[in-house]
């Protein structure tokens, strides 16, 4: 790696072509990546927002010249880099490094669009062979209308990439044209594979230096064990404490009635009779359990479930064997038929396999969903032996995210992920070290931490009555401004629905608009306040006067019969820890820092966070939670937090804002 002095010339040289200004979190930042990089260590660096952690990492990772994999979480940030900061990087970089390292962007085979499903069609369910979608679909309905932009669309791309498509299409219409891997015919078997989407993308990842993934698919590429992404030498991990919650799902195996019968006919022509019919009754044996089951965890498999599971792991298995030319000589495309057929059952299998083989390590519950019905699943208790083993062997490893010190200290994040407390040694123990860069933000100065420490302690149901009007209250003297984030659906509903009907304040609700045109009306209008869940939590950016006023409605604690959260914390306690703090308060402690961090989000913004659960103040893990949220101003007193918003909504009324 270059000196000291030449990587501060680099940074300065990336930030002005970006047009940012340096700041000294970054310069902190990039000196630890890169003392990271160059000594194959592994990095948890805490760079809080605004510190412009992207070039912090990206400076050192092109100048170190080795191939570099960024996984991020969000497609925002994906976008970012590949079309903002690495084109403006690697040009100001080029004079300097003498060279322009290359970059490219790879995601999961089902992003991009098949061009043998568009041309040839979809493997029909009821009937062998296969049908043309475009056909199929009237085209004045909303599918319809998609397939036919679809089509149009495939003729302009150069990519393939779903999230290229502006505006985007139902997941519906893009299952139509587009295929899993293991539907997959192969390049070579595919009379389009030449010029194949997902084969290009592949490609110019194998030629990047720089490969800008996602967690998920760097999920798949170290539990799967066939390799997806390229080799690579430094492995960058943006948001990185969502990374534990990829990682699960894409562990996550699951069999519902409606995936076993669509497997059955999918394979029912490709092989005997004989085999068909021992399917088609281990599915039906299988629904009509499922039928019955009630949500929850399944600490042992009831004796008729597991023998639904073995008929169906055995039926999977003979078909998987028998699955061969299709009896109707008729039939198109032959392979694409078997292909995608095979794909079913070989699912079904894996899954079904796997809950019967009772691992000690797998949690597996019932679920209920009122619209699709009852599903079986089935994840690991913990992923952090999975990623110790994948993760941190054979290249240096940068995790970063503004959200990693959580309690005050890097070593819960760094336990979910497989690593020993910072500083413990030991041979098969990745060596790892921890640096927070700070914030450019005064966050004492910028913002206020409200505990509504006289409220009610919210229970599991009911109204919350006072809290309502305590919510009222705020956000009447915030002049709207609200982003409100709940901790259920159920009640960020209730929630808009009361003080729709008393505040004269507009109220946009999460599910009612596609997310981006909720935040793009919320950002657009100081008078609109934004209510919803989970995604809103950790995916808005909304600088400026229009968001001064964050609320969560309580301590964001998993559900108790979250079966796999109940299981794991059960696990810690069994462990001789302390189940509830290593679980639950981590959980809730992450998604607090993650809503708090939507307050402050450039160095002009003025507000209040207002968490109105009493527990915050004055129960014994509220110090753990609030150590873990940015260092705002404290305080519990209503009156206080009331004037500060009336404050800041009247110097943003003068400003004509």
């Amino acid at each position: 790696m270059t000196a000291s002095s030449s990587l501060t010339d680099l940074l300065h040289a990336a930030v002005t072509a970006v047009g940012g200004s340096e700041r000294p979190g970054q310069v902190t930042m990039a000196e630890a990546v890169a003392e990271a990089i160059d000594g194959d260590a592994h990095l948890l660096v805490q760079a809080g927002t605004g510190t412009g952690k992207s070039l912090g990492y990206l400076v050192p990772a092109l100048a170190h010249g080795e191939r570099v994999v960024v996984a991020t979480a969000t497609l925002a940030l994906q976008r970012q880099l590949v079309e903002r900061d690495l084109p403006r990087t690697v040009d100001a970089l080029h004079p300097l490094l003498r060279r322009r390292p290359q970059f490219a962007m790879l995601k999961g085979r089902s992003n991009y669009l098949c061009l043998h499903r568009l041309h040839e069609g979809v493997p029909q369910e009821e009937e062998e062979g296969l049908f043309d979608p475009f056909e199929a679909a009237a085209p004045s309905s909303k599918l319809g209308k998609d397939l036919l932009r679809l089509r149009d669309w495939s003729d302009e791309t150069e990519t393939g990439d779903r999230d290229d498509l502006t505006p985007g299409v139902s997941d519906r219409a893009w299952s139509q044209v587009s295929v899993t891997s293991r539907e997959c015919l192969g390049a070579s078997k595919c009379a389009y594979g030449a010029e194949c989407f997902a084969e290009a993308a592949r490609e110019r990842a194998k030629l990047a230096d720089v490969v800008v993934t996602n967690h998920a698919l760097l999920a798949i590429d170290a539990i799967e064990g066939a390799p997806v992404l390229p080799s690579h030498e430094v492995l960058i991990v943006d948001e990185a404490h969502e990374l534990v919650s990829r990682v699960t799902g894409v562990a996550t195996g699951e069999l519902t009635p409606g995936q076993v019968n669509r497997a059955v006919r999918r394979a029912a022509k490709l092989v005997d009779e004989k085999a068909a019919d021992a399917l088609q009754t281990a599915a039906e044996s299988f629904e009509r359990l499922m039928e019955l089951a009630l949500p929850g965890r399944l600490e042992e498999i009831p004796e008729d479930l597991g023998y639904a599971l073995v008929a169906l792991r055995d039926a999977s298995r003979t078909v998987i064997s028998a699955i061969g030319d299709t009896r109707d000589r008729s039939v198109q495309d032959e392979d694409a038929v078997r292909k995608q057929a095979l794909a079913a059952v070989e699912s079904i299998h894996a899954v079904a396999e796997r809950i019967v083989e009772g691992s000690e390590y797998d949690v597996v519950w019932y679920e209920r969903h009122d619209r699709f019905g009852a599903s079986l699943r089935v994840a690991p208790l913990s992923v952090s032996g999975l990623l110790r083993e994948k993760l941190f062997s054979e290249r240096s490893v940068v995790l970063t995210s503004a959200t990693l010190k959580i309690g005050g200290d890097f070593n819960g994040v760094g336990a979910s992920l497989g690593l020993a407390p910072e500083g413990i040694e030991g041979d098969d123990l990745p060596q790892w070290k921890g640096v927070d860069v700070g914030s450019p933000f005064d966050y004492p100065k910028q913002g206020i931490l409200y505990v509504a420490k006289h409220l009610s302690q919210p229970g599991r149901e009911g109204s919350r009555s006072d809290m309502l009007d305590e919510l009222a209250e705020l956000m009447e003297a915030a002049g709207g401004r609200t982003l409100g984030l709940f901790s259920s659906m159920r009640a960020a509903q209730a929630a808009a629905e009361e003080l729709r009907g008393r505040l004269d304040l507009p109220i946009l609700l999460q599910g009612e608009e596609t997310l981006g045109e909720l935040i793009r009306t919320f950002a657009a209008d100081a008078r609109t306040c934004l209510f919803g869940t989970l995604s809103l939590w950790q995916g808005v950016d909304v600088p400026g006067v229009n968001c001064q006023l964050v609320v969560m409605d309580r301590v964001p604690f998993p559900r108790p019969d979250d079966p796999l959260m109940s299981a794991r914390q059960k696990a810690v306690e069994e462990a001789g820890g302390n189940g509830f703090m290593a679980v639950a308060a981590t959980h809730a402690a992450l998604l607090m820092a993650q809503g708090a961090g939507r307050l402050v989000r450039a160095t002009g913004d003025r507000g209040v966070v207002a968490v109105l659960d009493p527990r915050l103040a004055t129960a014994r893990y509220g110090s753990f939670l609030r150590a873990s949220m940015p260092d705002f101003w404290y305080t519990t007193d209503r009156n206080q937090a009331r004037r500060s918003l009336a404050a800041i909504d009247a110097a943003a009324k003068a400003d004509g804002k």
